[in-house]
């Protein structure tokens, strides 16, 4: 029977990409390859709960939400998550996931929305990028950069002009909570008129730095 490892399952607002503000449950699985300066879910790196798809999907549905986002971690890491996000789908729920864009993405069933990072400079895992990723993003999916620095800004700049990445998904920038401030993040992209959404993490202004939120 196949299971996958489970930090958390837990009802919230979504507070990132473009269904932020919507109740959502999250179901965050256990494990990540990377290690990001500003991660804020370290929690996730190890332990967890064995639980089968089954479990997974009647502690979703006692929650009476139809918004369902896999994260992590990063959920791709457990070769399960894509077994779970199918029939997930196919249970008639929204599907989002949350990945770094290390891991391949092409067989991630087509009907969930994909909220990808590009991992920017002074994330500390700009070479984890898998660039050819981003060939499978569409008009539905979202391409994410969080931005720690005005080097970050610059490159995340140069890979949307570059690759023209605002002509295939929306494109966010999200400034690194604590660490770049959010109004100068917003004055840089207003003054250079880029086609991005600016985005602060909304779960945040709420609650804090906190599990299950």
């Amino acid at each position: 029977m196949e299971t996958l490892r489970i930090t958390e399952i837990f009802y919230s607002l979504q507070g990132e990409s473009l269904l932020v503000g919507l109740p959502t449950v999250f179901i965050r699985l256990t494990g990540c390859p990377l290690r990001c300066t500003y991660c804020d879910t370290e929690y996730a790196f190890t332990g967890g709960e064995r639980m089968t798809m089954e479990a997974i999907c009647q502690q979703v549905a006692s929650f009476e939400c139809r918004q369902i986002c896999v994260t992590g971690g990063e959920p791709l890491a457990q070769k399960g998550c894509l077994n779970l996000m199918t029939q997930l789908c196919d249970l008639g729920y929204q599907v989002s996931l949350e990945t770094s864009g290390a891991l391949a993405i092409e067989d991630v069933d087509q009907r969930v929305i994909l909220v990808m990072d590009l991992k920017t400079p002074d994330s500390g895992e700009m070479t984890r990028n898998r660039m050819e990723n981003i060939q499978y993003l569409g008009s539905k999916d979202q391409l994410k950069f969080v931005i720690c620095s005005r080097r970050d800004y610059d490159w995340a700049v140069m890979q949307l002009i570059e690759q023209k990445l605002h002509q295939r998904c929306s494109v966010i920038f999200s400034p690194s909570y604590n660490e770049q401030d959010a109004t100068e993040l917003a004055e840089w992209v207003l003054s250079d008129k880029l086609p991005v959404r600016m985005q602060v993490q909304l779960h945040k202004i709420l609650w804090g730095e906190k599990k299950g939120v």
